[in-house]
């Protein structure tokens, strides 16, 4: 089994943006040497509480800051872009850090409207051009030149950065098994119908000039501490912002578990929280370890993407650290 991290550099209750990429890179150093596989970063935009909006400059930030860990995005939303700017961005990056670079793409717009028109400088982007962009992505990464204009996406290197296609649904695995990358779902977003999204993936998989078989992996929120009540305790802050998330109140920061618990639930949010609680995995390390396994044979892949937001910073820290023990790592 293959441990990873999502990280969408929170911004905690109290805390500053520059405190959350403090947060980021340390969490970064931490799980690499805890040995971790892979190191995801995500782009979010006009939101107080989550602090990265350009992911592949911290990309390119972590990269210097680690080891052996991959680093990449989870993910860079590619309709706002040009698919041969991106494709030079992240191959300069595979050029510094060869063998280390993932290329994590996403269709959603990830934003409000009037973010969306501020990113395409007064337009919309046209999500329907989205697997027309990704063909040139990987044509470009891979040194072809799409249109025979006599272009090439450069420095060009001996090692190739993958493109992994982000998903939430089986219109981006059955997509992703079309063009033939790798595909990540998030569990953590959708806990419905990902086995069946993935098993979609894996049955109509194309091999590309990027891959012979498919490669799959799935990401989900986790919470680990020595009890289970210790746990639950922790959780509850996620608990909450998720909550408010979903009823459009303002993203202002991660609450303490101790503001989370005084939170006066009607019927309903409890009822919401126990259906949120399907994309989240929550308990000591022996039944973290277990729901994960659980988790990764209902979607038949060797590798899990741990999402962890928990305030205080130091408790995130403790929870990668019994995860890794737990598995051996």
């Amino acid at each position: 089994m293959k441990l990873s991290v999502l990280d969408q550099s929170p911004v905690l209750i109290g805390q500053t943006p520059a405190d959350a990429f403090q947060q980021t890179t340390e969490l970064a150093k931490h799980v690499d040497q805890l040995g971790y596989h892979r190191y995801w970063v995500s782009e979010h935009h006009s939101t107080q509480s989550l602090a990265g909006s350009a992911p592949e400059v911290l990309v390119a930030h972590l990269a210097a800051n680690t080891q052996n860990i991959r680093v990449g995005t989870g993910g860079v939303l590619l309709p706002h872009y040009s698919s041969y700017k991106v494709a030079e961005a992240f191959r300069v990056l595979e050029t510094l850090y060869p063998g280390r670079i993932d290329l994590g793409i996403g269709r959603a717009p990830g934003g409000m409207p009037n973010v969306n028109y501020a990113l395409n400088d007064g337009s919309y982007p046209n999500v329907e051009e989205y697997p027309k962009q990704v063909k040139e992505l990987m044509a470009y990464l891979h040194g072809q030149d799409p249109y025979s204009l006599d272009v090439r996406a450069t420095p060009q290197t001996e090692t190739t950065p993958p493109v992994w296609m982000l998903g939430s649904s089986g219109t981006s695995a059955r997509l992703a098994a079309d063009l033939g990358a790798s595909y990540s779902f998030a569990h953590f977003i959708n806990g419905f119908g990902g086995t069946r999204a993935m098993d979609r993936y894996s049955n109509h998989f194309t091999p590309s000039i990027q891959q012979e078989e498919p490669q799959g992996n799935v990401s989900v929120f986790v919470v680990c501490a020595e009890t289970e009540e210790r746990a639950e305790y922790l959780a509850s802050s996620l608990d909450v912002s998720i909550l408010k998330i979903e009823q459009g109140a303002k993203r202002d920061g991660f609450p303490s578990p101790e503001e989370a618990s005084q939170y006066p639930y009607s019927i309903f949010e409890k009822e919401r929280v126990r259906e949120n609680r399907q994309r989240m995995i929550v308990g000591n390390p022996e039944q973290v370890k277990e729901r994960i396994e659980h988790l990764a044979r209902a979607y038949n892949v060797n590798e899990i993407i741990v999402n962890t937001i928990i305030n205080p910073f130091e408790e995130r820290l403790r929870s990668y650290e019994l995860l890794a023990k737990a598995f051996n790592q």
